[in-house]
């Protein structure tokens, strides 16, 4: 009989960068909007109708000599540090999603070459030829796109143990002179699956289902690269650009089906969720999605503390906010929100491309 096998997360770690940039530090900057026209309001004013709609105040910024691979091998050296029992020489995979690379602080240019995987394996000193490392570029969902790969090897028996990091350094495409990039921080989380076998009499635990979409035919450059929003910039950096209507419109229509369509997926309903892990893109927005996902069941109202949220103080870093944030609750640092056995963890992300995609996750007993 062949074995089943279900994908665990058997290890968590994260970096946050210790620069701390609050939204105070934008006061003076002068934005422009899509027609290059500039913001004629005072720049208070603009910064606190920014914090109203996205529920950020602060955000992280790596230092200078930092960069994206620094901060993904710091958060798996955190992941180690606390699993002392674990051998990384044992990885199978080592999957790293990101979107931009390595970029300098003095040359905001991409950097793929070798990939970030192969620079974290390297600066953790994995010398196992069989340890595969390799990037995944997805939007802001490549972490979860990454873990839903994972599952796939772990299932099939190729693999025992994948490590999945998600890191960026949006700090280093953010166009000054663009609001939006009041949004953006940098940062990185790690989580370690390994396959456990199950007997046809155990409940199923780890990942219960997934599911993935890219919708490209009128949504993909809702997200992009572009150049400065102030016609006077000389630079010729290209910087990230995003139209924030569309997107919240697609985010809308798409997350909570997604969601919802997981969930059934699994043979479990809205009252199963214990918690929803969701990318931390817009407070106001995943409020709404939240609200929209209950919505789907009818007149249910959401849970206090079932969508914990980080955005307030740690911006949107992209790929790294869902794995930071259940390092956060794992490691019990994030106030109000714990994770206990049989849980049923649902994870979601959306982000350019656009890309869509969700998890569901029972935690094991043991």
């Amino acid at each position: 009989m062949r074995k089943t096998f279900h994908s665990i997360i058997a290890g968590t770690g994260s970096y946050l960068p210790t620069r701390v940039v609050k939204n105070e530090a934008f006061i003076d900057a002068d934005f422009f909007d899509g027609e290059g026209q500039r913001l004629d309001k005072p720049g208070a004013e603009i910064v606190e109708r920014f914090a109203q709609i996205t529920d950020i105040r602060e955000r992280r910024y790596a230092t200078p000599d930092q960069v994206a691979s620094d901060l993904a091998f710091l958060a798996a050296q955190a992941l180690f540090d606390s699993c002392p029992t674990t051998d990384p020489e044992q990885l199978d995979y080592l999957l790293v999603a990101h979107n931009f690379g390595d970029i300098t602080e003095t040359n905001r240019r991409s950097d793929f070459v070798p990939s970030l995987a192969a620079r974290v394996k390297h600066k953790l000193g994995i010398q196992n030829p069989h340890t595969v490392a390799y990037d995944l570029p997805f939007g802001c969902p490549g972490w979860l796109q990454g873990v839903i790969q994972a599952d796939y090897y772990l299932r099939s028996g190729d693999a025992k143990r994948v490590l999945v990091i998600g890191a960026e350094t949006l700090s280093r495409v953010c166009d000054p002179h663009d609001r939006d990039s009041m949004i953006y921080s940098d940062g990185a989380g790690a989580v370690l699956f390994e396959a456990r076998e199950t007997g046809p009499d155990d409940e199923p635990v780890g990942i219960l289902s997934h599911g993935s979409r890219s919708d490209t035919v009128q949504a993909a450059h809702l997200l992009r690269m572009a150049t400065s929003r102030n016609p006077a910039y000389t630079g010729d950096e290209l910087f990230l650009q995003m139209e924030g209507r569309k997107l919240y419109e697609y985010a809308l229509k798409t997350v909570p089906q997604a969601i919802k369509d997981c969930l059934d997926k699994a043979g479990l309903g809205i009252a199963d969720m214990s918690k929803l892990l969701i990318h931390q893109a817009n407070g106001k927005m995943d409020e709404a999605i939240l609200k929209r996902l209950y919505g789907l069941y009818g007149d249910t109202p959401a849970p206090a503390g079932v969508m914990p949220m980080t955005i307030s103080w740690l911006g949107n870093s992209s790929v790294a906010t869902l794995p930071t944030l259940l390092d956060l609750i794992t490691r019990g640092q994030l106030a109000g929100s714990t994770i206990t056995p049989g849980d049923v963890i649902v994870f979601a992300s959306v982000g350019a491309g656009m890309n869509c995609n969700a998890v569901v996750y029972r935690v094991p007993s043991e």
